[in-house]
Parts: structure tokens; C-alpha cells; sequence
């Protein structure tokens, strides 16, 4: 059973910065792509950053130059760091990830969402 557990949402204030993590467990082989997603009531979820294996980080244009997405493949762990907020980035952020299993099936996933609030 693999498991995705987002952890570091809260309450900030407008400019300052955050650390939202993403945990990996279970039975895993390799964790091909990951990424980071948010989500606002009434709206649809929305790509916030990628992280694929091998290949280039990209960014949604809203965040570039503010957030960075890193991974660090022996805690099986992907990090979203998060500088300069501002309230549009309120929402529920989302940790995705594409796991093959040590039964060699591959499977996306999707964390139980953590709420950042920007505000003063």
C-alpha cells in the first residue's frame, strides 16, 4: 500500500515563506514524477510545479521565481518552498506523484491536501 502525506500548511503572512512536504510509504520501487498541485473552493485544481525524474522542474507562471519544488530521494520525500507569498496563493496544495510499486505496477497518487492561508 502506498501512501502520499503532505505536512508544512498554515497561516502566513503576506511575503514570507513556507515549507510544504510530501512523504512517500509503502511499498515502492521508484517514484518516476511528482509534483504539486492547489486547489481554491469552486475551482478546478490547478498545476502549481512538476518535478519529473531525470528531467526539468517546471513552474506555473503564478509561482515561478517565488516557489521551488526539490525532492530528496532517500527520505522518499518532495518539497514545495514557498517565498514571497501572496493571498491568491491560499488553497489547498496537493502532492501528486507517480509510483511504481515493488510489484513493478505503476500507479499516480494524490496526498490528502494541505491549507495554506496567506494572510495579515
Amino acid at each position: 500500500q502506498v501512501q502520499l502525506v503532505e505536512s508544512g500548511g498554515g497561516l502566513v503572512q503576506p511575503g514570507g515563506s513556507l515549507r510544504l512536504s510530501c512523504a512517500a510509504s509503502g511499498s515502492i520501487r521508484s517514484i518516476n514524477n511528482v509534483a504539486w498541485y492547489r486547489q481554491v473552493p469552486r475551482k478546478q485544481r490547478e498545476f502549481v510545479a512538476a518535478l519529473p525524474s531525470g528531467g526539468t522542474t517546471t513552474y506555473a507562471d503564478s509561482v515561478k521565481g517565488r516557489f521551488t519544488i526539490s525532492g530528496d530521494n532517500a527520505k522518499k520525500t518532495v518539497y514545495l518552498h514557498m517565498n514571497s507569498v501572496e493571498p491568491a496563493d491560499t488553497a489547498v496544495y496537493y502532492c501528486f506523484a507517480e509510483i511504481t510499486s515493488t510489484a513493478r505496477s505503476t500507479t499516480t497518487y494524490w496526498g490528502q491536501g494541505t491549507q495554506v492561508t496567506v494572510s495579515s
